[in-house]
């Protein structure tokens, strides 16, 4: 019996996702799309055959249909992931390029890494928060706009400090992005169809990899720009201002999406989520709103704290909104949450280590690769004794002769390594609902592992791309159901804050992985790898403490 097979029968377990939503037994399936009113039970109408007096979430949502609508947002939150994965991968590509301009070493190159990071985790818990107090659509356009003026700007700067100063409010912007953008698009799908939804909308992290794995093979090698001799505009920072396109497209398609009604309904707002499901349901239909079935929307449970907040006056509602993000932050580390809250963590932050620690680093192995063949040609080398070459001997020697010309084999080794992603994400989409969150990130998790111990035992450029290919194809499908299974164990009221919270251990991930596999790359050269595997390989078994949501509700 896989993950997604339920055995109605023995489900005896009890975890928060069921406290307060069902009257009798733990997680029976009997009660999930019913509600108890004057002792009988509801259940689900068939839509032809007239109105539905009181509906809570559950009903709601399937009631609107699927098709148009939930396609639109697809596109529109999928087109966020992309461009949040373009810009804290676009500098992967820049660090090669950017090494004479910016007088960049490999210690430098790994800080230049993690800003974005450390920006990534000054904003995600602020956003997240922000984002559980006011709603998803307000934040997730505003943090778009600011994220496209820091690159606009950045790509601008002169100076490594004033393009780090840029890079980190960048990441600021960016940190709010994911949780908020998975919450959103989580909280309009069915349990039916959340899984294979969300693993839909991951898979636009590997188009965002492939469009600037592309774009920049295409610009930054060209010789193109304006130099003078006290400014450049040269190709790679075409490139970058070009990465800010995405972003502020993606600002103006928000404003045609409503707000999440989840949302709306634990505030108390039921009025307003009614209109917002009629016109999914037109959207989806192509009936009047009014032949919408629902009439009336069910309380969530924790809406009363929530009304009242939302009650009070006006001139409070900045006092209330601080108030309330505090409660929800402490209530993430307060039994049984906790335990959710502490896993999730670990695992974000032992996972990403591997996933930037060595994704943001392939674009530049394959340059140092490129350049040890150039002067051995026909040699193997393992990729210590190539890094050893560049650093002692090549263009990161000391004193040595900057050289910023990156050949085009590199960004086709770091095009195929993106686009082998492609059929993991395929099969994460078909299979996600079937076979579950824990099956893919134990399997991605154990294998990514072995691909990052095996990076220690290449001999040549061929041996690389294979093992680095395998890694980026491996990794992306546990990407998928690591964003599916946190986005779903926390509730509604703490959702985007939750994941918010372990998105900053997983751009603290990020920002270890970089710095110390830009130290230990060149001061003790197989340590690295080794450090990866393991942490993949022990974080990703953690999964298995966490409560299955694979066609579970939302709670």
């Amino acid at each position: 019996m896989v993950e997604g097979d339920i055995d109605l029968r023995k489900n005896k377990d009890c975890d928060v996702k069921d406290q307060g939503r069902v009257p009798n037994g733990c997680g029976s399936k009997e009660f999930e799309l019913k509600k108890i009113i004057g002792g009988s039970v509801k259940k689900l109408p068939d839509v032809e055959k007239g109105t539905v007096e009181k509906a809570d979430f559950e009903e709601a949502i399937v009631l609107t249909g699927y098709g148009k609508f939930h396609y639109l947002l697809l596109a529109v939150c999928g087109f966020v992931s992309t461009s949040e994965e373009m810009d804290v991968i676009s500098m992967s590509f820049i660090l090669p390029s950017a090494q004479c301009d910016l007088k960049l070493n490999t210690h430098t190159k790994g800080w230049l890494n993690s800003i974005i990071f450390i920006g990534m985790m000054a904003g995600a818990y602020v956003w997240g928060s922000v984002a559980d107090s006011l709603g998803r659509k307000k934040v997730l356009i505003a943090i778009s706009f600011m994220n496209g003026l820091c690159i606009v700007a950045s790509s601008f700067t002169q100076t490594f400090e004033i393009f780090m100063i840029f890079r980190f409010l960048n990441g600021a912007a960016l940190g709010g992005s994911g949780p908020v953008t998975w919450s959103y698009f989580a909280e309009f799908q069915p349990k039916g169809k959340r899984g294979s939804m969300l693993s839909s909308m991951a898979a636009f992290w590997t188009l965002g990899n492939l469009f600037v794995a592309g774009l920049a093979w295409l610009v930054i090698p060209a010789d193109i720009g304006f130099i003078s001799e006290t400014f450049k505009y040269n190709s790679w920072r075409i490139f970058l201002l070009l990465c800010a396109f995405p972003s502020f497209v993606v600002a103006l398609l928000l404003f045609m999406l409503p707000e999440s009604p989840k949302f709306l309904l634990t505030r108390g707002r039921t009025e307003e989520a009614l209109q917002i499901f009629q016109k999914i349901y037109h959207v989806n239909t192509g009936r009047a709103e009014e032949e919408y079935p629902v009439k009336e929307l069910l309380v969530e449970n924790n809406s009363s704290r929530s009304m009242n907040l939302t009650t009070k006056p006006v001139k409070g509602k900045y006092r209330n909104m601080f108030l309330d993000i505090m409660d929800n932050s402490r209530q993430l580390f307060v039994s049984p949450i906790l335990r959710f809250t502490l896993i999730s963590i670990t695992i974000n932050f032992t996972f990403h280590i591997g996933y930037y620690g060595l994704m943001m680093w392939f674009p530049e192995l394959f340059n140092r690769f490129d350049e040890f063949s150039r002067f051995h040609p026909g040699q193997e080398a393992t990729v210590c004794k190539v890094t050893d070459f560049v650093v002692n001997h090549g263009t990161l020697k000391k004193g040595g002769q900057c050289n910023d010309n990156i050949e085009s084999a590199v960004f086709m080794e770091s095009l195929i390594t993106v686009a082998a992603a492609i059929p993991s994400n395929i099969l994460a989409v078909l299979g996600m609902d079937r076979f579950g969150r824990k099956f893919f990130l134990v399997f991605s998790t154990l294998a990514s592992g072995i691909c990052a111990s095996s990076m220690y035992f290449v001999y040549n450029k061929t041996q690389n791309l294979i093992v680095s290919a395998t890694f980026s194809s491996v990794i992306s499908c546990g990407n998928a159901a690591l964003d599916c299974l946190i986005t779903e164990i926390f509730p509604t009221n703490l959702r985007a804050t939750g994941v918010a919270v372990s998105m900053v251990a997983a751009r603290l991930g990020g920002i270890i992985g970089n710095i110390v596999i830009a130290t230990l790359l060149d001061m003790y050269c197989p340590a690295p790898t080794f450090i990866v595997a393991a942490l993949l390989i022990g974080g990703g078994l953690l999964c298995l403490f966490l409560p299955n949501t694979t066609r579970e509700p939302l709670s």
